[in-house]
């Protein structure tokens, strides 16, 4: 099957076909819990009835138009976003990727517009991931992901959680602060509350344009529509996308009001970007949140939060688990990926994070009963595999 596609990825064997909710089904009829939702994205699991029915009807009726004109879920879509975030206005893409390329091309106009067009650099955080394209990799700290494709634009990268150090990093007047609240592809680190609210005010002082990188930590994952909501702050700029569509390719670029005319005609596009297929899903997707959703990812999260602090309270290769929500991991220094490749052999669907730590992101749609079986799996090979 690999021999026409470029080596990118390193795959496993199985071939999958099919799922229902929280499972994956393979082509010989074997049988996963998916608790990794294609990193973070099936937020309403596979075969969604009310998503499936949604999708055949809009494929019957248009699937694409140019963002040249106009259909009836783009507006709609932006305006729900803005009402869930304090946000005012979004430009649509195809990807995580996509949003930041968005948001750093925004950050460079908005400080050309205030007479500041050599403020072109960025600060960005260490473990921060944004993505693979040219700009979203320029403001990814894992220089093995930057070096082979090197030189990229002009980063400083800084110690998460450390106020001082970013506060001589924004001194020197870059475009734009880029962070993840909660870090997905690092290892699940939680930047707090006082670490966030200073940054807010760091950025204020020095002009900087503060993004928040939402990709894999917002659309509700942890609890909150953001996970800034949490910390009472505000960004210039938001980045969503994998959950948003529910497996259908997505990116968003949220601004605040202040920069709603930033971009004018001409300044930045997509072909794909918020076409009508793609926000329909989006829109089914934000409905099931608002129906009930947010409340069982809330009950779900606390669910298996105690029931991975209880077993790493009984293994002492577990040093911490960390995450919010349905973003959760369990570090095991030295053993995440045994960990993580007899969880797969045992049908549960993991992915490690910044070396050490299996990282856990079930679809919302996850049962109590899905997370029951998980922990069982987990304690299981735990047993076996780190005893």
């Amino acid at each position: 099957m690999d021999e026409h596609v470029l080596p990118t990825y390193r795959r496993a064997d199985p071939v999958f076909v099919g799922g229902t909710g929280a499972r994956l089904t393979a082509d010989d009829g074997r049988e996963w819990l998916d608790f990794l939702s294609g990193i973070g994205v099936t937020a309403l699991g596979h075969a969604h009835p009310r998503l499936v029915a949604a999708l055949r009807e809009q494929c019957s009726a248009l699937t694409h138009v140019s963002n040249l004109f106009r259909h009836p879920f783009t507006d709609e879509l932006a305006q729900r976003l803005a009402s869930h975030t304090c946000m005012h206005a979004a430009f649509f893409s195809n990807s995580g990727a996509e949003a930041i390329e968005a948001a750093l091309k925004i950050a460079r106009k908005v400080q050309k517009a205030r007479g500041k067009g050599a403020r072109t650099a960025f600060v960005a955080l260490e473990g921060g991931f944004h993505g693979r394209t040219f700009g979203a990799l320029s403001v990814t700290a894992n220089a093995a992901y930057r070096t082979p494709f090197a030189p990229t634009l002009e980063t400083t990268f800084v110690r998460a959680g450390d106020v001082r150090a970013l506060e001589r990093a924004l001194a020197n007047s870059p475009a734009a602060l880029v962070l993840e609240p909660l870090q997905g592809e690092g290892g699940l680190n939680r930047l707090g509350v006082d670490y966030l609210r200073a940054a807010r005010e760091l950025c204020d002082a020095t002009g900087t344009v503060l993004v928040h990188d939402e990709i894999q930590c917002g659309a509700g994952r942890t609890g909150r529509f953001l996970c800034a909501q949490w910390a009472e702050v505000v960004p210039d700029v938001v980045t969503l996308a994998k959950p948003l569509a529910a497996g259908l390719p997505i990116g968003a670029t949220l601004v605040r009001e202040e920069l709603a005319d930033i971009l004018a005609p001409g300044d930045h596009g997509s072909t794909f970007g918020g076409g009508p297929l793609v926000s329909r899903a989006a829109l089914v997707f934000l409905d099931e949140l608002d129906a009930g959703l947010a409340s069982a990812v809330t009950e779900r999260g606390q669910q298996l939060e105690r029931g991975l602090d209880e077993l790493a309270g009984r293994h002492d290769a577990i040093t911490e688990r960390r995450g919010m929500g349905l973003m959760q991991g369990l570090c095991v220094p030295g053993r995440a990926a045994d960990l993580q490749a007899a969880l797969f052999e045992a049908g549960l669907v993991t992915c490690t994070a910044g070396g050490d730590v299996v990282r856990f992101l079930p679809p919302y749609v996850v049962t109590a009963a899905d997370v029951d079986e998980a922990l069982a799996l987990l304690s299981s090979t735990l047993d076996g595999t780190l005893n």
